[in-house]
């Protein structure tokens, strides 16, 4: 095929796809295939990415055939323009792709965190606590220090102290309205 003809037959074998002819389809994919993953590749640079990309064009264009107006442009430009088009896609999403497990990665990444400034707040958190604590009353402070030091269940407690039940649930809800009050927690 000279190049003046072969722009004609290329039209006429993708109109004739349109119509479904698989034998035009064969010719046309025959006559450009080698154009189309030339382009793609260059893009791609991947081999076996730039194939699965050509297929896909190749699809498009037996599904799509119907589309390509004669009138409006050739039927090489328009199987490049597709080409192109699906290949910067590619691109597009392995670059989307890329920046999501970056992004992953980053957020995995253990964060560092200042040893010091940690253990200064742990320490003043545990006075506080003390200064709350020590303004219990000496029942409600055992019962508090058994229950959340010790473990303890309230029944447990209960046995421990060797008070009833009702009681201890009683001093550990005191103690712990009182101390709400006193760290300033609020509800």
């Amino acid at each position: 095929m000279d190049d003046a003809p072969a722009v004609e037959q290329l039209d006429d074998l993708l109109l004739r796809v349109a119509e479904g002819d698989q034998q035009a389809f064969s010719d046309f994919y025959d006559h450009t295939a080698s154009r189309v993953l030339g382009l793609i590749r260059r893009l791609l640079i991947d081999a076996a990415q730039s194939e699965e990309v050509a297929q896909e064009v190749f699809l498009e264009a037996w599904q799509s055939a119907r589309r390509f107006d004669p009138n409006k442009g050739r039927a090489l430009t328009w199987l490049l323009t597709m080409a192109h088009r699906r290949a910067i896609d590619r691109i597009r999403a392995s670059q989307a792709s890329h920046d999501r497990d970056t992004a992953v990665g980053i957020r995995d990444l253990p964060t560092a965190f200042d040893v010091v400034a940690e253990t200064v707040e742990v320490r003043v958190e545990h006075e506080r606590v003390e200064e709350a604590m020590a303004k219990l009353s000496e029942a409600q402070r055992q019962a508090v220090a058994l229950a959340y030091y010790g473990g303890l269940t309230q029944s447990e407690l209960a046995a421990e102290l060797g008070i009833p039940l009702g009681t201890a649930k009683t001093r550990l809800r005191d103690a712990m309205i009182r101390l709400r009050d006193e760290l300033g927690v609020t509800p």
